[in-house]
């Protein structure tokens, strides 16, 4: 099959405030300028291959790009691939490139340089420790007929291939034997709108613009450099700070606004207001199977139905984020709505099912107790996702649990190192965690056995049927079928097992001042995009 990539998608920007689109359509893009944004997610990496944090792919799209870029239906159009072809057993690959692009260190932009970045999906030294190794794995073969033209061969058909070739970014043929190369930096380079010029950690990451680049993808405003001549990208951790930042003038948008703030920036004349729901996993409390009171299946029926989530989102986020009840976003084009309100918020059921157990005794305190042991489950969250009030809904979350269920949640904050070292051993109740990967990898990353490929399943789950099902998904190109599965995985992995505790849909907002044009969301995963089409008015 030969798909042409020749077709020009619009960015679709979802919850665009009417004064910032009537006034982008007014006025002309200006060149030049310094751009200050407020960013609420501190990078564990600039290496954009090794990222797991969704917030920091506004950080790193800046100067690295991929093969195919996304419509807001989902469908591929061209980035640094003209077009590709998949061969009849739908195991073959073959992408066929721009000849027009140069990395930003000068280097050639080939079929070489693209093989080189698939041969390290394959190299264990590098991709260890990452979901790389799990693709790299499926991959048999990778051939270069000419010197644009990349095949990479599968082992088996794998549905989601596209969708992981449209998020990996493509990294020079020099950064490959740089001492940094994992942990990203100035000498690690791409095909982006701008450069990384200093990575002052904790603080700050300034990039100025790619004076070469004109190969933007179809979802862009406008072709050749960008109109800024730096960003700033400044890491203020907390809501208030970066609101007061803006309102103050200090920075020229943020993003990550709490629904507390939310009301300082819509319909107020002097500042544009958006928001967007991600794709990929919601927000969920995964319940770990294999340690602790959590290995009891009515003690994670029990929190999965005496909870009352939909009242805490609504209490914290007031309005600005969404209860999502299954295993995916509601946004999701996997997403099975007829999960919606099966469950929860009946604390007479949780109750018996815990004194059904055993765990029928109160402490003075009000915590259950079995056989001397307190109804405790440690709940671990690593501090470098921490965001969007995050910890304000654990606590409330905490709360709840002992008031209406007498489970005490025991709530562990934890540095990166510390966070590897709980996944490794599994002493752990439950982790916390979302991600935005689509069509599927986000669910293999999830319920996949760690030693099949699921990187992030903290539920620590090997039921064979789950794997069968995953299995089974990625293995048909029938969306109709894939959806029919994933909903089966999604009965099984929340209704009858109790897993996961899905949370809410998160969202991405921004904020920017009235001088600010052209900012907006990435297509179909709808995260923050670069700065490539942003221009500035000046005075």
């Amino acid at each position: 099959m030969k798909y042409s990539l020749s077709a020009v998608a619009l960015l679709v920007i979802s919850g665009l405030h009417p004064l910032y689109a009537a006034d982008n359509a007014a006025e002309k893009p200006q060149q030049g300028g310094d751009f200050v944004w407020g960013i609420e997610t501190n990078p564990t990496t600039l290496n954009p291959q090794f990222n797991g944090q969704t917030k920091v792919e506004l950080v790193q799209r800046a100067a690295f790009e991929s093969l195919l870029a996304r419509k807001a239906d989902g469908s591929y159009i061209p980035w640094l691939a003209t077009g590709y072809e998949i061969s009849k057993d739908n195991k073959t690959y073959t992408f066929h490139l721009r000849q027009d692009v140069t990395f930003s260190n000068g280097e050639k932009f080939n079929a070489a340089a693209v093989a080189e970045n698939f041969h390290n999906l394959q190299n264990l030294t590098y991709c260890a420790g990452s979901t790389m190794c799990v693709i790299g794995s499926r991959i048999a073969s990778i051939t270069t007929p000419d010197e644009y033209t990349v095949s990479v061969t599968l082992k088996e058909v794998y549905s989601p291939f596209l969708s992981y070739i449209s998020w990996l970014k493509l990294l020079s043929p020099s950064s490959w034997k740089q001492p940094d190369l994992k942990q990203g930096g100035p000498d690690i380079y791409g095909t982006g709108p701008f450069i990384l010029k200093r990575w002052d950690k904790n603080q700050q990451i300034v990039f100025v613009r790619n004076p070469n680049y004109h190969w933007s993808s179809g979802n862009a405003h406008h072709q050749g450099p960008a109109y800024l001549n730096s960003i700033t990208y400044r890491i203020l951790p907390e809501s208030s700070v970066r609101t007061g930042a803006l309102l103050s003038g200090q920075v020229d948008a943020i993003e990550g606004i709490s629904g507390n703030d939310a009301g300082e920036f819509i319909d107020n004349p002097d500042f544009s207001y958006q928001s967007a729901p991600n794709t990929g996993t919601p927000y969920t409390l995964f319940l770990n199977i294999k340690d602790g009171p959590t290995k009891e299946l009515n003690v994670r029926q029990a929190l999965l139905q005496g909870l009352d989530i939909d009242s805490i989102i609504k209490s914290i986020y007031r309005g600005h984020r969404v209860h999502s009840w299954g295993i995916t976003s509601p946004i999701d084009p996997l997403y099975d709505k007829s999960i919606e309100g099966k469950y929860g918020n009946n604390p007479q059921l949780g109750n018996k099912l815990l004194d059904e157990a055993g765990w029928n005794l109160k402490g003075s305190d009000g915590i259950r107790v079995k056989n001397g042991e307190r109804l405790s489950i440690l709940v671990v969250q690593s501090q470098v996702t921490v965001r969007d009030q995050r910890d304000v809904l654990l606590e409330a979350v905490q709360a709840q649990a002992r008031q209406r269920l007498g489970i005490e949640l025991k709530i562990r904050y934890v540095d990166p190192g510390t966070y590897y070292q709980y996944i490794k051993n599994g002493n752990y109740g439950s982790i916390p965690n979302s991600h935005d990967d689509t069509d599927g990898l986000d669910l293999e990353n999830h319920y996949l056995p760690i030693d099949a490929g699921g990187a992030i399943n903290y539920s620590r789950t090997d039921a064979p049927q789950v794997s069968a099902w995953l299995n089974d998904a990625a293995h048909t190109l029938d969306e109709a079928k894939r959806k029919a599965i994933y909903s089966e995985l999604q009965n099984y992995a929340i209704l009858q097992q109790a897993l996961a505790i899905p949370l809410y849909a998160p969202d991405d907002e921004i904020a920017a001042a009235s001088h600010v044009h052209g900012i907006g969301f990435r297509t179909f995963r709808q995260i923050p995009e670069n700065a490539y089409d942003v221009w500035v008015s000046k005075d």
